[in-house]
């Protein structure tokens, strides 16, 4: 599988103990050897400013988090490019399930999930796109910019149980029809971090059912990070998903 990432994403971009160093560390220590890296190229800012306006993206500028915002968005696109016709996932950062048209938080400040399926329909890539945010916050961003289109199906997992989680993903993509389905890949779910609900083979799982799905129609799928704290499992849980969405990789 191809993995979208640049170094650029070592960085340690805000105070926030969420962003702590070490995280993207602990995914390449697991996944790297296993998948082929893509550099990040950074997004264009007319591709940002399809879905952002233009003060909001001059605040981010002038927090000097512009570059390495628009490298996340950037990496953000390849993937959905790639996902197309093979899955992809985008091993970026910042997040950005949390950043809304003219607002951000949560230490997200473009919605990269947005810009990447903006990006496709504008190339008249795609007709129709399905978003599911499996972060154990809501990706009230995504909602905001992408909610009321009728092109676009968003469906944030909000469930307790682990059982009931996965049926309600289970159900979803026995139902989805989409030319793309992107996932907001969270890891902060599981059983050793903030939400305390799944397995990492659940993760495999959940790429395995997108996978399938994306199949059933004719579509793509790819998959962006957005959350997930615990460094000592995150990179096992980005590796189970990876080896859900593809099963060739070892």
């Amino acid at each position: 599988m191809k993995v979208i990432f640049h170094e650029d994403f070592y960085k340690v971009y805000t105070g926030d103990p969420a962003a702590a160093p070490g995280r993207i560390e602990a995914v390449m220590e697991v996944i790297s050897s296993k998948v082929e890296i893509i550099q990040a190229k950074p997004a264009l800012e007319e591709d940002i400013a399809t879905v952002h306006t233009s003060e909001h993206i001059q605040r981010v500028r002038n927090s000097g988090l512009y570059e390495i915002s628009a490298l996340a968005a950037g990496g953000a696109i390849q993937a959905a490019l790639i996902g197309l016709k093979e899955p992809a996932f985008g091993l970026i950062r910042p997040p950005g399930h949390h950043a809304s048209s003219g607002s951000s938080w949560g230490f997200c400040y473009f919605n990269n999930m947005a810009i990447a399926l903006e990006h496709l329909r504008k190339a008249n890539q795609i007709k129709r796109a399905y978003v599911l945010d499996i972060d154990l916050h809501y990706g009230d961003g995504t909602v905001n910019i992408l909610g009321n289109r009728d092109d676009v199906t968003i469906h944030n997992v909000d469930t307790c149980g682990r059982k009931r989680y996965m049926d309600e993903v289970a159900h979803e993509m026995k139902t989805c029809e989409a030319d793309i389905i992107g996932i907001s890949a969270g890891f902060d779910n599981h059983e050793l971090d903030w939400g305390g609900t799944l397995t990492t083979n659940d993760y495999y799982e959940i790429g395995r059912l997108v996978r399938q799905a994306a199949g059933r129609y004719g579509g793509g799928c790819f998959a962006v990070l957005e959350g997930g704290y615990n460094h000592e499992i995150l990179g096992e849980n980005v590796l189970a998903l990876i080896k859900g969405l593809d099963d060739s990789v070892p």
